[in-house]
């Protein structure tokens, strides 16, 4: 295959941008770095707590705007904690020296959402979050507002990740609806417009617990540390037998989808919101689908959700996203949940790895 065919760059494209230069880093990248269709990234030493989220705007640099904003300096070599409701930027380590026909775009990870961290990546002459225009050559940093739980992070903290793709290659709604016919990609009956719809589930078989609530006045969850956080210290559980939760005004809930889907090897897939005006509430969409994600082994979307200014009831089966496919590039040499450790294949209703399980 060329190595200029549109869609998204595997990894093994990702190793060599960074061979090329096209991808560098102050710091030696460490294995499990690059993930089947996207690359993380890693803080730097230093943040700056600002006042207000800003982006760079055409033609100026970051460094340049950070005096206007900056409130204070910190040093994150010794572990730091980024207070909830504060805003905050740190340059990450990893640069661009993006071809002229590579754009890229960043998310959350998945952990990062799930705890309601809000991240995003700007940089020099940038006019939008996450976007990353071709031919970039530049810095790039992460803005982190912590929402519902303060958080202590540390240099080299993966809280973000990087897609690389060349040209246009979304599937359409016929290629999803032909895809689904030969390979199911999802359990049951697609709703396909503009993407894979998914609906909540608040319903579950044999249960009643749906999902969790975040506490409002709680202790630090330390990002660096896995599987050790009591989740009754940060969470509470939400439990109905009547298929339908109503969502508090500035409250924020960990659900799940009640379709499993899948990704096939050759795609990627991003998480969307379905419609903007379908209630007083949002779906946090921080997270790619890499290739793999539920091929083989039923996967459910995991649903951040935050209800805005009024309270709003959420039924069992109503649509609240969609997945967004592409092609990939080239097939990956590895994939989610098969060749590499995952924490989140064949996932159900599942807190961040940060909580005991």
């Amino acid at each position: 295959m060329s190595d200029k065919t549109e869609g998204v760059l595997p990894d093994h494209a990702i190793t060599a941008m960074i061979e090329d230069g096209a991808v560098a880093a102050s710091h030696t990248m460490p294995e499990g770095q690059i993930q089947p269709a996207s690359l993380d990234l890693r803080l730097g030493s230093r943040a700056y707590r600002v006042r207000a989220s800003f982006l760079a705007g055409p033609t100026r640099a970051i460094a340049d705007r950070l005096p206007d904003f900056t409130m204070h300096e910190m040093d994150l070599s010794q572990g730091a904690v980024l207070e909830k409701g504060c805003v905050y930027l740190v340059p990450l380590m990893e640069e661009l020296a993006l071809p002229g026909d590579v754009t890229a775009v960043c998310n959350a990870k998945s952990s990062t959402g799930r705890v309601d961290c809000l991240t995003r990546v700007i940089a020099d002459g940038g006019v939008e979050f996450d976007r990353i225009p071709a031919g970039y050559h530049g810095p790039l940093y992460a803005e982190i507002c912590p929402r519902s739980f303060s958080v202590k992070v540390e240099p080299g903290l993966r809280l973000n990740q990087i897609r690389f793709r060349r040209g246009q290659a979304v599937l359409s709604d016929a290629d999803l609806r032909a895809r689904h016919t030969e390979t199911p990609l999802v359990d049951g009956t697609p709703l396909i417009d503009e993407g894979l719809g998914f609906s909540v589930d608040l319903s579950p078989a044999d249960k009643t617990l749906v999902g969790y609530r975040a506490k409002p006045h709680t202790g630090v969850i330390d990002l660096t540390r896995i599987g050790t956080h009591e989740i009754a210290d940060f969470w509470e559980e939400l439990h109905t037998d009547q298929g339908r939760i109503i969502l508090d005004p500035g409250a924020f809930y960990i659900l799940v989808s009640r379709e499993a889907v899948t990704i096939p090897p050759d795609c990627a897939a991003e998480m969307a919101p379905y419609l903007a005006m379908v209630g007083e509430f949002r779906v946090h969409y921080a997270g790619f689908f890499d290739p793999g994600f539920g091929h083989g082994v039923p996967a459910r979307g995991v649903l951040e959700v935050r209800c805005h200014e009024s309270p709003f009831v959420l039924e069992h089966g109503q649509t609240v996203g969609r997945l967004v496919y592409e092609r990939m590039a080239a097939a990956p040499s590895q994939l989610y949940g098969v060749d590499i450790a995952s924490n989140y294949q064949g996932q159900g209703l599942k807190l961040s790895k940060h909580f005991r399980t």
